[in-house]
């Protein structure tokens, strides 16, 4: 079995613990009003795509719903559609500028199922390569990410896909 190390979300997952939701990452990014700084690749009507502070690959997506919702039951119709559209536009987007070999997509339900953040619904969309687990989490507890959050940034809200009739 392979593992997709990620050593440095330890810092994220201890702090995510004592989560207070009145400071929800998904609530607070799109009402910073930098799009760039909050790292917002796209901002749709209902839901919007940004790139994980703490990536397992270059290119980690979060896609969420604006409205504060913790179940995939709650969505609304409207907010359904847009979140599986932006799925789409965003495995889109990701092929076209980093070329993955593959990508996980999924939702991680309560903490025991992996959600850092649990009160807000987040879709992951995790670009793959082949080898992209390699020697250096195992022997040096590090993670090779080849390019910045800010590059990442930029190439991806540059060729974000235009949504299919």
């Amino acid at each position: 079995m392979e593992r997709l190390w990620a050593p440095w979300r330890l810092e994220f997952v201890k702090a995510a613990s004592g989560h207070d939701p009145l400071e929800c990452v998904f609530c607070v990014a799109p009402a910073r009003g930098d799009d760039r700084a909050a790292l917002i690749v796209h901002r749709g009507e209902r839901c919007f795509a940004i790139l994980n502070l703490y990536p397992y690959t270059n290119g980690h997506l979060l896609i969420a719903p604006y409205r504060h919702l913790a179940q995939p039951g709650e969505l609304d119709a409207d907010e359904r559609a847009e979140l599986w559209d932006l799925l789409d536009r965003g495995l889109r987007t990701l092929d076209a500028t980093l070329r993955p070999h593959g990508s996980n997509a999924g939702l991680n339900l309560g903490r025991t199922a992996g959600a850092g953040i649990e009160g807000h619904l987040h879709l992951h969309v995790v670009p793959r390569w082949n080898g992209d687990t390699n020697f250096m989490p195992v022997l040096a507890d590090t993670r090779v990410m080849p390019q910045s959050l800010d590059d990442s940034w930029r190439l991806i809200s540059e060729a974000w896909v235009p949504s299919t009739p």
